[in-house]
């Protein structure tokens, strides 16, 4: 018998939340993390009485009423309503698009007008049946005013190449709002644990061995050899030594600041969506809990190239990418004791709901089957 029934490799929300249902099963786990902290991206750190996102803007948001009641037993939820804005060439721009966005665009003041100007700016790009590329894409669906002040250069520092040579699949839709309303997400379930994700983190790992500051790799062999099942939420491709190649990332540099006044911008996130500023966003923490600290906490993200060493923030899903993934999925198929789960195991962009989700199904499937036991 090992001495572990599970070894989850990675701390984040993923293998939080399978730890803490399978310990509430009675299995022993073991769960390690390379980080000198758990909870992964959603890990804030405490800076002058402010729960700072260390790893960027995490807002919990669901439609799903079970899952906001699952995280709503572990901690308690304040009523944060995420409404960011954009700054272009000094002004200010709400989000996502909406009436007030238009309005501050074009002066238009009914939603009438704002479907007429939107009509009148894609009649200009009518000729592109099949887009080419993102900047097609986007100028067909939006007109030149929306794409080229709030799409353009965000989108062009997100990914680190002109727009014109981005896949038109990137930007599939363009939602518009055609009301007054600059809640970004349409999920009737909103909100960011009080005081911060730790305390959710804390929750789910509550009575389970945790080991940080642990390298999987580094340790491969003696670590799996303690359990009896392995639960990885790491990088699929650097599992199986890059047997299939290389998959590509997009990274992120963040940049925190401490700053001696009480109120710097006035709101959780501001995006610059100029190419010309090099970050894309300014995160304000102490907006998150609606905090009354006499000083603030600033943040400064910066998109970044991927290299061994940064951490993998968003996949590059082109062609290649995707191809590539499905052949460590298939070698992930022919696993017996060994799942994977997670953003980076499944190379793919996930919301925090859907991550807990995810995590959830993974648990019931493994812990409710008595031949998995």
């Amino acid at each position: 018998m090992k001495q572990y029934d599970y070894l989850i490799v990675g701390a984040g929300l993923f293998g939080a939340v399978f730890a803490h249902e399978a310990r509430k099963a009675g299995k022993r786990c073991l769960v390690i993390d390379k980080r000198t902290h758990a909870g992964g991206n959603i890990y804030c750190q405490e800076m002058e009485g402010i729960a700072v996102h260390r790893y960027g803007a995490h807002i919990f948001h669901t439609h799903r009423r079970d899952i906001w009641e699952y995280v709503g037993r572990l901690v308690e939820f304040n009523r944060f309503t995420n409404s960011p804005l954009a700054c272009f060439e000094g002004k200010l721009y709400n989000l996502p698009f909406n009436m007030n966005t238009f309005y501050q665009l074009w002066g238009v003041r009914t939603p009438a007008e704002a479907r007429a100007k939107i009509d009148e700016q894609r009649a200009e790009f009518a000729h592109i049946t099949e887009p080419a590329n993102l900047e097609e894409q986007a100028l067909s669906l939006c007109g030149r005013d929306i794409y080229r002040c709030l799409i353009q250069g965000y989108t062009e520092k997100q990914w680190g190449r002109p727009a014109t040579e981005l896949p038109a699949f990137i930007i599939r839709r363009v939602p518009f709002r055609f009301v007054f309303d600059n809640n970004y997400f349409n999920d009737p379930y909103q909100g960011i644990p009080k005081g911060g994700y730790n305390g959710l983190t804390d929750a789910l790992l509550e009575g389970v061995e945790v080991r940080l500051d642990t390298d999987f790799f580094a340790h491969r062999q003696e670590l799996e050899a303690l359990a009896d099942r392995l639960l990885f939420t790491g990088c699929i491709d650097e599992f199986y030594d890059y047997r299939c190649g290389r998959l590509d990332y997009r990274s992120l540099r963040f940049e925190h600041r401490h700053l001696d006044v009480p109120d710097f911008q006035g709101n959780a996130v501001v995006n610059y969506t100029e190419r010309a500023v090099p970050y894309t966003r300014i995160i304000e923490h102490k907006h998150f809990d609606f905090g009354t600290q006499p000083t603030t906490v600033i943040t400064y993200e910066y998109p970044d190239e991927f290299a061994p060493g940064k951490e993998p923030y968003y996949p590059v899903n082109d062609e290649r990418n995707s191809r590539m993934y499905q052949e460590y999925r298939r070698l992930a198929g022919q696993e017996e004791r060994v799942f994977f789960g997670g953003r980076l195991a499944q190379y793919t962009y996930a919301d925090m709901d859907d991550t807990v989700a995810a995590a959830l199904e993974l648990s019931q499937q493994l812990l409710n089957n008595s031949s998995s036991l």
